[in-house]
């Protein structure tokens, strides 16, 4: 009679064949959370920070999105997931930072500077997916080709950027100072200038839907004028920076139409020496520009003059919170460390013009601001704890002159 074959094999053989059963079973149920685990994170929206009146980088308009904002969901799709936006201003420079990425408000945020100066380590970057930085604006015809270029000429810059300071010992430009990208391209199409020297993304984006592109603009390279953009995440998410990393050059290609679209300035920028300049910080990505990184001397000390509602010195812990709370902030118009070379916009002047009243003038301006001149209320921003402690730095800054 025959017998059947034993698929099992020997007891032996049956043995290991059942312990294998069980180990494959064992590891099933291993595997099984993991798989489930990453099935749940790709139904999780990616969470992205943006400014929804900020083009051309964001808006939270439909039609028109922004750089940034089409590049997300460009990622979003790479990485399979669904996206959702957290609309927040993003002119409060570092602290939008703090308050919606490092407040876990969302996963990312799209066309930080990639910095080790830029709130490292609490924040880390992708790789880079754009250059952006200054440029200059001016009538189609030879390019200016530099700082050489630029002899002889108005120039358009604004109030405590890089291109200032640069060319604040050239006695061979003449400087328009503006308050923003938009009036340096008005005072260029209203003959008040020769050539704007601005911020590029912003620059190109008016010429496009503003000005028919009828400028030509030149990107520029040096100290605190041009860095690299990038995605910022919290240093807890290591894991999706990694994912992010290894799709990107995936979007290549859509990020460059992407540019194209909204106007940014390309081609092989300019280079400027700035030697013997000292760049402000300015806000990028960010507002009207990106933090440059780069320290300037620190010439005040605490005052020990005592006047009217300040007869202590400050302490120090106040006066270091306000300083950063200054300079993450404030510093894009009224220079970092409060040193800014226009009268009327230098915060060290403070008491000397209004003596008695000047706590009383500076919180009457920060909580209802000075629209016509520029400046935004902080009232909903900052607290009354915030402010004192800005109060508390400027307070150390006082002189009565900045000559």
């Amino acid at each position: 009679m025959r017998m059947r074959p034993n698929h099992l094999g020997s007891g032996k053989t049956r043995n290991r064949s059942i312990a294998g059963l069980v180990a494959w079973a064992a590891a099933s149920a291993m595997v099984a959370p993991v798989i489930t685990a990453h099935a749940d994170e790709a139904q999780q929206p990616l969470r992205l920070c943006a400014d929804p009146t900020n083009l051309p980088f964001s808006s939270d308009s439909p039609s028109q999105p922004g750089f940034y904002v089409e590049i997300g969901q460009a990622l979003a799709q790479a990485l399979g997931r669904p996206i959702t936006y957290d609309w927040y201003k993003s002119y409060f420079g570092k602290r939008t930072v703090r308050v919606t990425l490092l407040g876990k408000q969302c996963d990312a945020m799209i066309g930080l500077p990639r910095s080790e100066d830029f709130m490292g380590p609490a924040v880390i970057f992708s790789s880079p997916f754009a250059k952006e930085g200054y440029a200059l604006v001016a009538a189609k015809g030879p390019a200016l080709g530099g700082i050489d270029g630029l002899r002889g000429k108005r120039v358009a810059v604004q109030y405590a950027s890089t291109p200032q300071n640069l060319l604040a010992s050239r006695d061979d430009v003449q400087m328009v100072t503006v308050l923003s990208p938009e009036e340096g391209m008005q005072a260029l199409d209203q003959g008040k200038a020769d050539v704007a020297f601005i911020w590029g993304p912003v620059a190109g984006w008016l010429n496009k839907t503003g000005y028919n592109d009828r400028y030509q603009i030149e990107l520029t390279e040096g100290e605190g004028l041009s860095w690299d953009a990038a995605i910022g995440f919290a240093k807890t998410s290591t894991e999706l920076r990694d994912r992010v990393d290894a799709v990107l050059p995936q979007l290549q290609r859509t990020i460059g139409e992407l540019a194209v679209k909204y106007g940014l300035p390309s081609g092989k920028p300019v280079r400027f020496g700035v030697n013997g300049a000292v760049p402000a910080g300015t806000t990028t990505g960010m507002g009207s520009g990106a933090q440059t990184g780069v320290h300037v001397t620190e010439i005040a000390k605490v005052a020990a003059t005592e006047i009217k509602g300040d007869a202590a010195a400050p302490a120090a812990e106040a006066v270091g919170a306000g300083k950063e709370i200054f300079n993450g902030t404030c510093a894009h118009c009224h220079g970092p460390d409060a040193i800014q070379s226009e009268r009327k916009i230098d915060l060290r002047l403070l008491r000397h013009r209004y003596g008695d009243d000047m706590r009383q003038t500076f919180w009457t301006t920060v909580h209802e601001g000075r629209p016509t001149k520029g400046m935004p209320a902080w009232k909903e921003v900052f607290t009354d704890d915030q402010f004192d402690n800005i109060y508390s730095f400027l307070l150390t800054v006082q002189t009565e002159s900045n000559d």
